[in-house]
């Protein structure tokens, strides 16, 4: 698959991340759009990683700056979990137990070939500082290397007007279960 976008998917992609930065500002106060659209021109590989975001419905946007790196940092803010990546369990171990019913994929799995990592917990909870997300869905979050190895794995979502996170074994899937990424620019 051609991780590149061509002069036209990059213009509209470029602007419809314009058109979101500027709806939401809330998101990314202190940030100008110049400075991310420069370093976004300079990454076309990180570049596709958005537009493979956006494809699958996640609504990427900047959420903040890396302090060391200066690294532009975006979620996924769909107000569900992404439609285009729900019915996944975990990750391939995961997947490769299940003796039937198998899903098409794994969340880990397919945020790997998007080139993004799935949220952590901190970022999860950090996301739902900035609106309500996961009010209907529920998201699997990158889970701790101790707890996979016991066969668990982790979701969050939101519900009366609390953010839970909890466990589930990784082979499982669920219609309104899915991932939201991060990326870095």
């Amino acid at each position: 698959m051609e991780k590149e976008l061509s002069t036209e998917q990059r213009d509209s992609l470029l602007l419809t991340l314009k058109a979101r930065f500027e709806k939401n500002l809330r998101r990314h106060a202190g940030l100008g759009w110049s400075a991310v659209q420069a370093k976004l021109v300079a990454n076309p590989g990180k570049l596709w990683s958005l537009s493979e975001m956006e494809r699958t419905g996640g609504e990427p946007d900047v959420v903040g700056q890396d302090e060391k790196t200066g690294d532009f940092i975006f979620f996924d803010c769909s107000s569900e979990t992404p439609l285009g990546r729900r019915n996944t369990c975990y990750d391939r171990e995961g997947l490769d137990s299940r003796k039937s019913f198998k899903p098409e994929n794994s969340a880990v799995d397919m945020a790997a070939d998007m080139g993004i990592e799935l949220l952590t917990e901190v970022e999860y909870r950090e996301l739902q500082t900035l609106g309500e997300f996961d009010l209907k869905t529920s998201s699997w979050l990158k889970t701790p290397p101790d707890i996979r190895k016991l066969g668990g794995a982790l979701f969050a979502d939101r519900r009366y007007n609390t953010v839970f996170v909890y466990h589930n074994s990784a082979p499982s899937y669920y219609g309104v279960r899915g991932f939201r990424g991060s990326l870095k620019v």
